[in-house]
C-alpha cells in the first residue's frame, strides 16, 4: 500500500479526538455533515454517520419507543447559552460538574449524545438513564457498535466531569469494545495506544473474521506527516487525537502473518 501524507489540521479531526477541559474542540473549516437522530418522539442533530448508527442500534435493541435523544450536536453559541443558564440556575459547583466550558464540550463534535427514557418531562442536563431495563441493555451493547459511556463513575478525576450515565460518545469500532473491556476512558485510551508506535509495535484486535492493528504516530510539527500502512492492510482509518498525533486502525484478513 502506498505512503499516505496527513496534513497537520487532521490532528483535530476523527472519531477518536479528545475534547475536554485541556483540549478544546477546534473547527477545521471543513463542511459539517449533520443529520437528525429521531426516535422516542424526539430528534437531535448528530454527525450524519453517527446519527444513522445510533438509530440502528436503538431500533435493533427494541428501544425506539422507550428511549429518546435529549441533546446532540451543539454550536458554540448554544453551549455558551447552556453554560450561562446553568450558572444562573444551579451555581458554579453544579455547572463545573455537569456542563463543559464552551469550546470544550464533546457535544460540539457531533459525536456525543445524551439519552433518556421517554417521558413528558425530561431533565435536559441530567436525563434519567438507569442501570436497568432497556437503558442497561443499550449500555451493554453500545461498545460493540462503537459507542461508549463517556463519563463513568470512579473516573471523575480523569475526565473532569461528574458521573453521567446518560452521556454516550461515538469512538468507532473496535475502539468502543476495547475501551469497555479494559475499563478505559478516552483519556486513558489515548495513553494506552501511545504504547504502540506505528511500524514498530501494534495492539492486535481480533473480531468479525478480521484483525485490526492499532497504533499511534506523533505528527510532524513542521509539515504533513508521512505514514506507511502495513502491506497486508485491506482498509484503514485515521483519527487525530486533538493533541499531537494520529491513531491508526488497520484491518487485515484473519489468518495472515502477524508482524
Amino acid at each position: 500500500m502506498r505512503e499516505v501524507l496527513l496534513p497537520q489540521e487532521m490532528i483535530r479531526t476523527g472519531d477518536l479526538i479528545l475534547v475536554n477541559a485541556q483540549f478544546p474542540f477546534r473547527e477545521t473549516g471543513t463542511d459539517r455533515f449533520l443529520l437528525p437522530a429521531s426516535f422516542g418522539g424526539n430528534r437531535v442533530l448528530l454527525d450524519g454517520r453517527v446519527a444513522r448508527l445510533l438509530e440502528k442500534l436503538v431500533l435493533d435493541l427494541g428501544g425506539g419507543e422507550t428511549l429518546c435523544p435529549v441533546s446532540g450536536w451543539r454550536s458554540q453559541e448554544e453551549q455558551e447559552t447552556i453554560y450561562t443558564r446553568s450558572l444562573q440556575e444551579h451555581g458554579q459547583h453544579f455547572t463545573e460538574q455537569y456542563v463543559a466550558l464552551p469550546g470544550h464540550s464533546e457535544h460540539q463534535t457531533g459525536f456525543a449524545v445524551d439519552l433518556g427514557l421517554r417521558s413528558e418531562t425530561i431533565d435536559f442536563l441530567r436525563p434519567d438513564f438507569p442501570y436497568e431495563g432497556i437503558c442497561q441493555k443499550f449500555r451493554e451493547q453500545s461498545p460493540f457498535r462503537g459507542f461508549i459511556q463517556r463519563y463513568p463513575q470512579g473516573k471523575e478525576n480523569i475526565t473532569g466531569i461528574a458521573h453521567e450515565p446518560w452521556h454516550f460518545r461515538y469512538v468507532g469500532e473496535p475502539h468502543g469494545e476495547i475501551m469497555a473491556a479494559k475499563h478505559l476512558t478516552l483519556e486513558e485510551y489515548h495513553q494506552f495506544l501511545r504504547q504502540f508506535p506505528t511500524g514498530k509495535r501494534y495492539y492486535l484486535y481480533r473480531g468479525k473474521g478480521l484483525r485490526a492493528y492499532l497504533s499511534y504516530q506523533r505528527a510532524n510539527p513542521s509539515g504533513p506527516t508521512l505514514w506507511r500502512p502495513r502491506q497486508d492492510t485491506l482498509y484503514y482509518s485515521v483519527s487525530g487525537d486533538n493533541q499531537e498525533g494520529f491513531l491508526f486502525t488497520e484491518w487485515c484478513r484473519e489468518g495472515g502473518k502477524i508482524s
